[in-house]
This record gives structure tokens, C-alpha cells and sequence, in this order.
């Protein structure tokens, strides 16, 4: 393939990802179909179609209501495209035109039109924009100190008085001292009888 080729496929899939994206922040499925329905409601009453050597003539004296509800429809399609804030209003303003349509414009041009209406209304009604995901912050697994990331339990330091603390080569605190400022050392003056270990790891007895 040539670098034109290359060149075409590129803008097309990028112009293809812009649809996606714009198709996907609006209802849009609901205003085309909002849009189709108006085209058959105001198409039939004027329209004049030849069976053979037959012609037939479907204009009616509600052929300007017709006309009416059709480019209504279209104008509400557009705006579930264009303003999605109101699309409940567009969608409700649409089911009730459909069935206004069916009085009026020939069954609601012969029923297609009416049931393009109802079913872009109803979708317009309940649809809802996507939320995005809540940031909740990093995962407490994997903060520092959890024992789950990369550091493990290199930064954790246990709590004053917890009973891990001897684990992890500390004392207690001592509750008279709360400002921790015992010193975590083993006793100086043992008791008497008692086996004590010097400097040199010498054991002897007092």
C-alpha cells in the first residue's frame, strides 16, 4: 500500500474515533430515530403515489397539522443531538406528538412514523450520561507499611505500648511515661541472685 492509502485510513479512523466519542455523549440513537419519524409523517399527506394507471392522492384538510408534527419531530431529533440537557423534555414532547399523528396525519404515517416516535421518545427519557469513575486514591494494599507493596514492612513502625513493638526490637511505653522517653534498654542494677549478661557475653551470677 501506498503512504496515500496509509494516509486515508489514518484520518478515517480518526474521524471515526470523533463520531464514537460525540455519539457517545448524547442520545443519540434516540434522536435519529425522533428524526425518522417526522419524515413519514409529513411526507404522506402530500405525497402523490402511482399504482399503475391509478393515482393516488392522500392530501387531507389536516395536511398543515401533518406538516406541523413532522417538522416538529425533526427539530425536537436535532436537539437531543445538539442540546441532551433537555432531552427528557424532547423526549416526552415526542410521544406525544406520535400519538397526536395517529388523529391527524394518516395513522401516523401509516403507523411508521408513530411507532419511530414513541420508541425515540422512550429512549430519550431514560437515558442518562455516563459518570466517570471516582478517584479514591492509591489502594491501601499498596501504601507503605501495608506489607502488600513494594516496601513492605520497612516503614512500619509499631505504635507506643502496641504488643508487636517487642517484635520489632522496641519496649512498651510505660504508661507513667507518655512522652516516651524511657529508655529502651535492658535493667542496670539486677537483682540480687539473679543471671546477668556483661558486655563480653559473659554469663554470671549475682
Amino acid at each position: 500500500m501506498s503512504a496515500e492509502t496509509h494516509g486515508l485510513r489514518g484520518r478515517f479512523g480518526y474521524w471515526r474515533f470523533r463520531f464514537r466519542v460525540w455519539r457517545g455523549q448524547r442520545p443519540f440513537w434516540a434522536g435519529l430515530l425522533t428524526l425518522l419519524a417526522g419524515l413519514p409523517i409529513a411526507y404522506f399527506p402530500y405525497a402523490h403515489l402511482s399504482l399503475g394507471a391509478l393515482s393516488l392522492t392522500m392530501a387531507t384538510t389536516a395536511g398543515s397539522g401533518s406538516l406541523i408534527i413532522g417538522v416538529l419531530l425533526v427539530v425536537l431529533g436535532l436537539t437531543m443531538w445538539f442540546q441532551s440537557a433537555v432531552r427528557v423534555f424532547s423526549g416526552v414532547a415526542s410521544i406525544l406528538l406520535a400519538l397526536v399523528s395517529l388523529v391527524v396525519s394518516n395513522f401516523g404515517g401509516f403507523v411508521v412514523g408513530f411507532l419511530l416516535g414513541l420508541i425515540g421518545g422512550a429512549l430519550a427519557v431514560s437515558w442518562a450520561p455516563g459518570v466517570p469513575p471516582a478517584d479514591g486514591g492509591a489502594d491501601p494494599a499498596e501504601l507503605p507499611g501495608s506489607g502488600k507493596g513494594d516496601d513492605g514492612d520497612a516503614g512500619y513502625v509499631p505504635p507506643p505500648g502496641s504488643p508487636y513493638a517487642a517484635a520489632y526490637g522496641e519496649y512498651p511505653a510505660d504508661p507513667a511515661d507518655p512522652a516516651g522517653d524511657q529508655a529502651a534498654t535492658a535493667p542496670q542494677h539486677p537483682v540480687d541472685g539473679a543471671e546477668t549478661v556483661d558486655a563480653n557475653g559473659r554469663h554470671s551470677a549475682g
